[in-house]
Protein backbone atom coordinates (compact mmCIF):
# COMPACT_ATOMS: atom_id res chain seq x y z
CA UNK A 1 0.00 0.00 0.00
CA UNK A 2 1.41 3.66 -0.92
CA UNK A 3 1.86 5.82 1.76
CA UNK A 4 -0.19 8.94 1.63
CA UNK A 5 1.98 12.33 0.47
CA UNK A 6 2.74 14.59 2.61
CA UNK A 7 3.91 17.81 1.32
CA UNK A 8 5.43 19.06 4.56
CA UNK A 9 7.05 16.02 5.53
CA UNK A 10 7.88 14.27 2.33
CA UNK A 11 9.60 10.98 3.45
CA UNK A 12 7.86 10.09 7.43
CA UNK A 13 9.48 6.54 6.97
CA UNK A 14 12.95 7.69 6.75
CA UNK A 15 12.53 10.27 9.31
CA UNK A 16 11.03 7.60 11.90
CA UNK A 17 7.95 9.26 12.11
CA UNK A 18 5.68 6.48 10.54
CA UNK A 19 6.50 2.80 11.33
CA UNK A 20 5.85 -0.45 10.16
CA UNK A 21 2.92 -2.08 12.56
CA UNK A 22 -0.32 -4.66 12.48
CA UNK A 23 -1.60 -2.03 14.77
CA UNK A 24 -5.38 -1.20 14.31
CA UNK A 25 -6.18 2.33 13.45
CA UNK A 26 -8.37 3.48 16.50
CA UNK A 27 -9.52 6.13 13.72
CA UNK A 28 -10.47 4.06 10.95
CA UNK A 29 -10.22 0.98 12.90
CA UNK A 30 -8.10 -0.85 9.80
CA UNK A 31 -5.11 -2.54 10.21
CA UNK A 32 -3.14 -0.99 7.01
CA UNK A 33 0.39 -1.83 7.71
CA UNK A 34 1.93 1.90 9.22
CA UNK A 35 1.40 4.06 12.23
CA UNK A 36 2.39 6.69 13.47
CA UNK A 37 5.27 6.59 15.67
CA UNK A 38 4.30 8.79 18.76
CA UNK A 39 1.60 11.00 20.44
CA UNK A 40 -0.75 12.95 19.21
CA UNK A 41 -1.35 16.09 21.07
CA UNK A 42 -4.83 15.55 21.84
CA UNK A 43 -7.29 14.38 25.18
CA UNK A 44 -7.37 10.65 24.12
CA UNK A 45 -4.36 9.24 26.01
CA UNK A 46 -4.87 5.74 24.19
CA UNK A 47 -3.56 7.31 20.41
CA UNK A 48 0.40 6.93 21.01
CA UNK A 49 1.34 4.82 17.83
CA UNK A 50 -2.21 3.82 16.85
CA UNK A 51 -3.52 6.37 14.05
CA UNK A 52 -2.40 5.62 10.59
CA UNK A 53 -0.64 7.68 8.11
CA UNK A 54 -4.39 8.14 6.32
CA UNK A 55 -6.36 9.18 8.86
CA UNK A 56 -3.82 12.04 9.66
CA UNK A 57 -3.60 13.19 5.57
CA UNK A 58 -7.33 12.84 5.03
CA UNK A 59 -7.85 15.26 8.93
CA UNK A 60 -10.04 11.98 10.11
CA UNK A 61 -8.04 12.00 13.57
CA UNK A 62 -7.78 15.67 13.61
CA UNK A 63 -12.10 15.38 13.53
CA UNK A 64 -12.34 12.82 15.25
CA UNK A 65 -9.94 13.57 18.18
CA UNK A 66 -9.29 16.53 18.03
CA UNK A 67 -5.15 15.63 17.55
CA UNK A 68 -2.97 17.85 16.29
CA UNK A 69 1.29 16.20 15.31
CA UNK A 70 2.54 19.72 15.98
CA UNK A 71 3.13 22.75 17.83
CA UNK A 72 1.59 25.39 15.92
CA UNK A 73 3.71 28.11 18.22
CA UNK A 74 6.69 28.30 15.47
CA UNK A 75 3.85 28.62 12.48
CA UNK A 76 1.26 31.17 13.60
CA UNK A 77 1.99 34.77 12.46
CA UNK A 78 4.34 33.37 10.01
CA UNK A 79 2.49 31.55 7.48
CA UNK A 80 -1.06 31.23 6.41
CA UNK A 81 -3.67 29.75 8.61
CA UNK A 82 -4.13 27.01 6.29
CA UNK A 83 -0.54 25.94 5.74
CA UNK A 84 -0.36 26.24 9.95
CA UNK A 85 -3.83 24.07 9.70
CA UNK A 86 -2.47 21.42 7.35
CA UNK A 87 0.95 20.91 9.51
CA UNK A 88 -0.48 20.79 12.66
CA UNK A 89 -4.21 18.57 11.85
CA UNK A 90 -2.51 16.21 8.25
CA UNK A 91 0.82 16.02 8.59
CA UNK A 92 2.95 13.79 11.13
CA UNK A 93 5.06 15.53 13.19
CA UNK A 94 8.29 14.22 14.85
CA UNK A 95 9.88 13.44 18.30
CA UNK A 96 11.93 15.84 19.60
CA UNK A 97 13.69 16.23 23.38
CA UNK A 98 11.65 19.42 24.01
CA UNK A 99 8.36 20.97 22.15
CA UNK A 100 9.32 20.63 18.43
CA UNK A 101 9.83 23.49 16.13
CA UNK A 102 8.64 23.80 12.82
CA UNK A 103 11.01 25.85 10.64
CA UNK A 104 9.73 28.00 7.79
CA UNK A 105 10.99 30.32 4.80
CA UNK A 106 9.42 32.05 2.03
CA UNK A 107 5.98 32.38 3.81
CA UNK A 108 5.63 28.74 3.96
CA UNK A 109 6.21 25.91 6.35
CA UNK A 110 9.72 23.80 5.40
CA UNK A 111 9.40 20.34 4.92
CA UNK A 112 10.68 18.12 7.44
CA UNK A 113 13.30 15.95 6.42
CA UNK A 114 15.09 14.39 9.35
CA UNK A 115 16.51 13.96 12.55
CA UNK A 116 20.35 14.14 12.10
CA UNK A 117 23.21 13.09 14.04
CA UNK A 118 27.03 14.09 13.35
CA UNK A 119 27.18 11.29 10.94
CA UNK A 120 24.06 11.77 9.25
CA UNK A 121 24.61 15.37 8.97
CA UNK A 122 27.92 15.25 7.48
CA UNK A 123 27.24 12.40 5.10
CA UNK A 124 23.81 13.83 3.62
CA UNK A 125 23.49 17.90 4.96
CA UNK A 126 26.90 19.38 4.72
CA UNK A 127 25.37 22.39 4.21
CA UNK A 128 23.65 22.32 7.64
CA UNK A 129 27.00 22.60 9.34
CA UNK A 130 27.29 26.11 9.26
CA UNK A 131 23.40 26.77 9.88
CA UNK A 132 23.71 24.45 13.64
CA UNK A 133 26.99 26.54 14.17
CA UNK A 134 25.11 29.51 14.11
CA UNK A 135 22.26 28.09 15.92
CA UNK A 136 24.19 27.11 18.71
CA UNK A 137 26.07 30.57 18.59
CA UNK A 138 23.05 32.46 18.59
CA UNK A 139 20.12 30.20 20.75
CA UNK A 140 22.17 28.67 22.85
CA UNK A 141 24.85 31.40 23.12
CA UNK A 142 27.68 29.80 22.56
CA UNK A 143 31.21 30.55 21.53
CA UNK A 144 32.59 29.06 17.97
CA UNK A 145 34.53 26.77 19.29
CA UNK A 146 32.00 25.19 21.61
CA UNK A 147 29.47 25.43 18.89
CA UNK A 148 31.56 23.19 16.67
CA UNK A 149 31.90 20.33 19.66
CA UNK A 150 28.71 20.40 19.89
CA UNK A 151 27.97 20.22 15.71
CA UNK A 152 30.35 17.23 16.23
CA UNK A 153 28.49 15.48 19.12
CA UNK A 154 25.02 15.43 17.82
CA UNK A 155 23.22 11.76 17.68
CA UNK A 156 20.25 10.67 15.83
CA UNK A 157 18.59 9.04 18.48
CA UNK A 158 19.88 10.63 21.32
CA UNK A 159 21.09 14.17 23.24
CA UNK A 160 21.37 16.19 21.89
CA UNK A 161 19.68 16.05 18.15
CA UNK A 162 19.48 18.23 15.18
CA UNK A 163 16.95 18.44 12.76
CA UNK A 164 16.46 19.21 9.04
CA UNK A 165 14.12 21.33 6.88
CA UNK A 166 14.27 22.51 3.62
CA UNK A 167 12.34 25.37 1.72
CA UNK A 168 10.00 24.05 -0.89
CA UNK A 169 10.55 27.07 -2.27
CA UNK A 170 14.00 28.65 -2.21
CA UNK A 171 15.36 24.96 -1.40
CA UNK A 172 17.47 26.48 1.42
CA UNK A 173 18.21 24.27 3.90
CA UNK A 174 17.23 25.02 7.71
CA UNK A 175 17.98 23.52 10.86
CA UNK A 176 18.10 23.71 14.44
CA UNK A 177 19.14 21.03 17.47
CA UNK A 178 17.39 20.55 21.09
CA UNK A 179 18.45 18.26 23.82
CA UNK A 180 17.23 16.57 27.05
Amino acid sequence: MTLPHFKYHPDPLASGSIKLSEAVCVCCERARGYVYDGAPYAEADDLEDAICPWCIADGSAHAKFDATFADDHHLVGKVPDAVTEEVTQRTPGFSSWQTEEWLTCCNDACAFLEPVGTKETEARYPAALPILRAHFESAWGMDAEEAETMCRSLHRDGSPTAYIFQCLHCRTLHAYADCD
